[in-house]
């Protein structure tokens, strides 16, 4: 049971695809994005996790990292993305095209 004056909200970060690190932490009222990462031991497990450079958001929205919290709000660490989606999208369409036609 979460006592009145705490709330509960999950941290989330992927460091690779189909990975995914995520904690669910009891925090006083009041806390900040970063109070949940510091506390989510997420900076410890991944030193390359930079939160000056990375993007952070709660429920797919960027967040600041001393926003205040709610409960149940699901911090999200960002990784910077290697392929643009549009591209990789085009780049499975012609893969998938290009096996149709060998067979």
């Amino acid at each position: 049971m979460v006592p009145a004056d705490a709330i509960r909200v999950v941290v989330a970060y992927s460091p690779a695809p189909r990975q995914v690190d995520e904690v669910t932490l009891q925090l006083p009222a009041g806390a900040s994005v970063h109070d949940a990462l510091r506390a989510s031991g997420l900076l410890e497990r991944h030193p390359s996790l930079d939160l000056g450079a990375q993007k952070v958001g709660v429920w797919g929205k960027l967040r600041a990292l001393d926003a205040p919290l709610r409960e149940g709000d699901r911090i999200e660490v960002y990784r910077p993305l290697k392929v643009d989606p549009k591209e990789a999208r085009r780049q499975r369409y012609r893969s998938h095209r290009e096996k149709t036609r060998g067979s």
